[in-house]
């Protein structure tokens, strides 16, 4: 493998970050986590607008620009013979004199690493092994007066802590805000099922709207399907006819239990899988199983709104 580090390709083994870079320093770096379907990247474009909107709230001036991000990406992949794989675009604010006081002057350290992942699309085999088991943790969310819940940094130890606190067998935390209401989970956004729609907390809490969760979104309601953008409490989650989860890698996975209380997935879930899919294999594999797919009609409907 070899990856990508201020400029050059590199043998991932000898791949490095210098011990004094603020990224590792103080977590003072941005990145992105990207998933290539055929050799694209989904849905590129709105993982750099949110990449720049974090440099932005970091007050990092990198000074690429995005067709320079594009490009490396697409050299790291074409190094490894990569079509379907995890990408991670990281930009720290590198080498500063002095501590924590960052300075405008910025020589970036941009790093691009990727893995082999399997082909996306219909009939697709997930990333996930079996349905997550969510448990609600007692770490909180900050708010964000304190810490800017959309940027996307190298600092995850809110996240850490809270993945910490599970037990063997569970697979995702589920996070609350400082009022007790559900945010995200420490890696991915939540959605349920309900007699009057599709509900996911509001983007008003301290969480990240996932790039995932904005293309879900579209898809409900091209479908009909009520989506509802609120306050939850954890005992509502709980009750919920079908819960699952969302992020790059994952894409859309069910959820079997929370805090022990047996849920799973559904027709929603499963109509938005494979709603989810038709329009990877679309944009990605010039829709080569379709076909497959056709029967049920959710793969023939339209996504123009999410392309």
């Amino acid at each position: 493998m070899q990856y990508h580090v201020d400029g050059d390709l590199v043998p991932a083994e000898s791949a490095t970050v210098n011990v004094r870079d603020r990224g590792f320093q103080y977590g003072d770096a941005a990145f992105e986590t990207m998933r290539a379907y055929g050799g694209p990247v989904f849905e590129l474009d709105a993982h750099l607008d949110r990449l720049a909107a974090t440099c932005d709230a970091l007050s990092l001036d990198h000074g690429l620009d995005d067709d320079d991000l594009r490009g490396r990406i697409d050299e790291t992949l074409a190094a490894n013979d990569l079509a379907d794989a995890y990408v991670k675009l990281s930009v720290t604010r590198g080498i500063q004199p002095g501590t924590l006081t960052a300075q405008p002057e910025v020589d970036p350290t941009v790093v691009v690493i990727v893995k082999k992942l399997p082909r996306g699309g219909v009939d697709s085999k997930p990333v996930w092994d079996g349905h997550a088991v969510v448990q609600t943790t007692k770490t909180r969310k900050p708010p964000a007066n304190a810490l800017p819940p959309g940027a996307k940094t190298h600092n995850y130890l809110n996240g850490i802590l809270a993945r910490n606190e599970l037990v063997a067998g569970s697979d995702e935390a589920l996070l609350r805000d400082a009022d007790g209401f559900v945010a995200e989970g420490a890696a991915s956004n939540l959605f349920f099922v309900t007699d009057s729609g599709l509900h996911t907390p509001t983007a008003e809490l301290p969480l990240l709207p996932g790039i995932t969760r904005s293309v879900v979104i579209d898809l409900a309601r091209e479908e009909g399907i009520p989506v509802l953008q609120g306050r939850y409490e954890p005992s509502e989650v709980r009750k919920a006819d079908e819960v699952f989860l969302t992020n790059t890698t994952w894409e859309l996975r069910p959820v079997a239990t929370v805090d022990g209380i047996d849920i799973g997935g559904g027709p929603v879930t499963t109509l938005l899988q494979r709603r989810f899919d038709a329009v990877v294999e679309r944009r990605h594999y010039d829709g080569e199983r379709l076909s497959t797919a056709d029967s049920d009609g959710s793969a023939a409907s339209s996504d123009s709104s999410t392309e």
